[in-house]
């Protein structure tokens, strides 16, 4: 795979897609986007909204921070190891993702949203085995 995508591609797809579904998150939460095809399509009231998207909107954003390290966007040449951790870990949370993107009862989520996160889980699992130990 080392030689299908570079370190410095994959960090910058990611980044884009999460910056991407960053403002996706505050459009929701802004009432701008509707909110029955996130969540699995089981999100039952504004406060509960409120919450999964706050909470969407802080994980999105650590996301972000871990990569831009990775990339050497921010803090460059420091937190390898710890950087690294964290992508094993953003690699789990996107399998596990996808599992649930299939099995949600909004079909638009389950049609777009699967295929997004397994790319991102392929990106992350690149990331991951790269044995520099340091951002691109």
């Amino acid at each position: 795979m080392q030689k299908l995508i570079s370190v410095k591609s994959a960090s910058n797809i990611i980044l884009t897609i999460n910056i991407l579904a960053l403002f996706m998150h505050a459009m929701i939460l802004l009432e701008i986007l509707p909110y029955h095809f996130v969540w699995g399509g089981r999100v039952n009231s504004k406060a509960d909204l409120l919450t999964l998207e706050t909470i969407s909107i802080v994980i999105q954003t650590i996301f972000i921070i871990i990569i831009a390290i990775k990339a050497g966007y921010l803090f460059k040449g420091r937190f390898g190891r710890t950087v690294n951790v964290c992508i094993w870990v953003m690699f789990g949370i996107m399998v596990l993702n996808t599992i649930g993107n299939l099995l949600s009862i909004s079909s638009l989520e389950t049609m777009l949203m699967t295929p997004l996160t397994t790319l991102l889980a392929i990106l992350l699992f690149r990331l991951g085995t790269d044995r520099t130990n340091r951002p691109v």
